[in-house]
Parts: structure tokens; C-alpha cells; sequence
């Protein structure tokens, strides 16, 4: 009886319009699932920094055009990166609940959902200038073609994902100058580099969901011991070529302050996993290392637009 009510019930046009509403508003969210909003925003930002700190100016409408595809060409990226890692997905705790491997959307979909964002955003950063547009394509087909298939041989695709990773401030750079500066270049050194202690942090704290996954990050092939030192390394590293900016006229003692402070608690944090020993908690280090790398990166552009402005 409550079988029947209920087909009768969504068997009235109301209730099939209301069903497949919903339908729709479910998929619709797991295509944007698919983008992974959360580091489009940051991808985002990043590119918006770029382009307010170039010199120059340009118009509302070529900023505008160069944003959405930076958004659409990550999206696609990001997409196209769970398409093809739909089976490792399902191995690992924190990924197996995603679209693709919870069954909630089809392989081939997704299929189609990357590739048409990739071939409405890559004509859109062209549009804005070829320097754009080469840097744009360039990011998609490392990311994509490269990086994810390396993933599982070696945990030095890190270093190959980084670099589609550091190029949407260049994208931003770009925009407005028409080519690649020392500045551009400053500001993808800055998010190459931060990019390594903040996912070797994560391979520590991860690394049995990577392990199941049979994925080859720096933790799992070399053990713990080379994933701290990975940290303490690129944040030496890192904080190294933020102070850059002073010395090339790219920003001045306001700057350097705050660049300085935010350095010196990056390191003194980072370099603690070198002195590890005794009763030393790896994972709980791995996770402050990774929630303040969240911070510092947003901060230290904050400074850097200041600096700007």
C-alpha cells in the first residue's frame, strides 16, 4: 500500500517535474564536485594576484575573459584528473565518496564534461593573447598528460604537477603585459615552491590511503624520514625566493616584514621535522605543516598586494 501510494503520488505532474529537479540538481552538483571548487578559488586568486601585480593595466572585459578561463581550464583540468583516476579513487578513504567512484555519475560523462570545458576556455585565454593562451594549454596538457599518468611510477611527479600548478599568477601576468616578466616569474617560483612542502605534508598524514591506491608519492616510495626532509627542504627554499620581490624593486620593507614573519614560523615549523625523535607525533607535525602552508600562501599575497597598492 505505501508502494502504491508513492508511485501515485509521483506519478502527478508536479511531483515528476519535482523529481527530476532534483535529479538535475544532484548531477549538477557532482559536475561541479568534479572541478573541485575549492582549489579552482585558490587557482583563482592566485591568477587574480598576478594580474594586480603586473604593471600596466588592462580593460574589465580581457581581466573578465582571462578569470573565466583560468576557472574553466583548472575546472577541466581537475575533471579530466578524476576521469582518469576514477579506480584509484575508489581505493582511498578520503576520495572514495567522489562522484566517479561512488557510481554517482558515469565515466563517460565526466568524460564529456572535461573535455567540453577544455575546449570552451582554451579558445577564451587565446582570445585574450597568445602569451594567455600558450601558458593556459600548456597548464592542461602537463596536468592532465603528464602529471596524473606519472603519479603512479614516481613520486617526482610532484615537481612535474607543480609547474601547471604555479602557472595561473603567470596566466594573470600575462594578461595584462602580453608576456612572461621577472615578476611572473617570481610570483610562479613562489607557488611552485610552496606547492611541495604542502603535499608532502599531506603524503605523511596520507600515506596509507596512497599506499592502497598504489600511489608513488615521496612517502611511500622513500619513507617518512625523505617526506620531512622534502618539507624542511622546499620551505628553505620557498621563503629563500619570497624575499626576492625586495631586491628587484617588486615590493619594499612593508613587505619584507611581514614576508620575513610569515618565513620565520614557516621554518621554525618545517625544520622541527628534521629534529624529530623520541616521542615525535609525524602525522600531527604533518597536519600543522599542512594547515599553515593554507595560510601562509593567502597571506603572503595579501602582502604582496598591499605592497602593490
Amino acid at each position: 500500500m505505501a508502494n502504491t501510494e508513492l508511485i501515485l503520488s509521483t506519478s502527478q505532474p508536479g511531483a515528476q517535474a519535482q523529481t527530476r529537479s532534483r535529479g538535475a540538481l544532484a548531477i549538477g552538483r557532482d559536475l561541479v564536485a568534479l572541478t573541485k571548487p575549492r582549489i579552482t578559488t585558490l587557482v583563482l586568486a592566485t591568477g587574480a594576484a598576478g594580474a594586480t601585480l603586473a604593471p600596466g593595466h588592462v580593460g574589465a572585459r580581457v581581466l573578465g575573459l582571462s578569470l573565466a578561463g583560468t576557472a574553466l581550464i583548472v575546472g577541466s583540468a581537475n575533471a579530466l584528473n578524476m576521469w582518469l583516476e576514477r579506480d584509484l579513487d575508489a581505493r582511498m578513504t578520503r576520495t572514495r565518496n567522489r562522484p566517479l567512484p561512488a557510481g554517482r555519475l558515469s565515466a563517460d560523462v565526466a568524460l564529456a564534461f572535461g573535455l567540453a570545458l577544455a575546449i570552451v576556455s582554451v579558445p577564451m585565454l587565446f582570445m585574450v593573447n597568445l602569451a594567455t593562451g600558450l601558458l593556459g594549454l600548456a597548464a592542461l596538457l602537463s596536468y592532465v598528460a603528464v602529471y596524473t599518468p606519472l603519479k603512479r611510477h614516481t613520486h617526482l611527479a610532484l615537481l612535474v604537477g607543480a609547474v601547471p600548478g604555479a602557472i595561473p599568477p603567470l596566466l594573470g601576468w600575462a594578461t595584462v603585459t602580453g608576456k612572461v616578466g621577472l615578476g611572473g616569474l617570481l610570483l610562479f617560483g613562489v607557488l611552485f615552491l610552496w606547492q611541495i612542502p604542502h603535499f608532502a605534508a599531506i603524503a605523511i598524514f596520507r600515506a596509507e590511503d596512497y599506499a592502497r591506491a598504489g600511489l608513488q608519492v615521496v612517502s611511500v616510495q622513500h619513507g617518512e624520514r625523505a617526506a620531512r626532509e622534502t618539507v624542511a627542504l622546499y620551505a628553505v627554499l620557498l621563503v629563500a625566493t619570497t624575499m626576492l620581490f625586495v631586491p628587484f624593486g617588486l615590493a619594499g620593507r612593508h613587505y619584507l616584514g611581514a614576508a620575513t614573519v610569515l618565513g620565520a614560523a614557516f621554518l621554525a615549523l618545517s625544520l622541527r621535522g628534521l629534529r624529530a625523535g623520541g616521542r615525535f607525533d609525524a602525522n600531527r607535525w604533518a597536519k600543522q605543516v599542512f594547515a599553515f602552508s593554507v595560510v601562509y600562501l593567502p597571506a603572503l599575497l595579501i602582502a604582496l598586494l598591499v605592497a602593490r597598492a
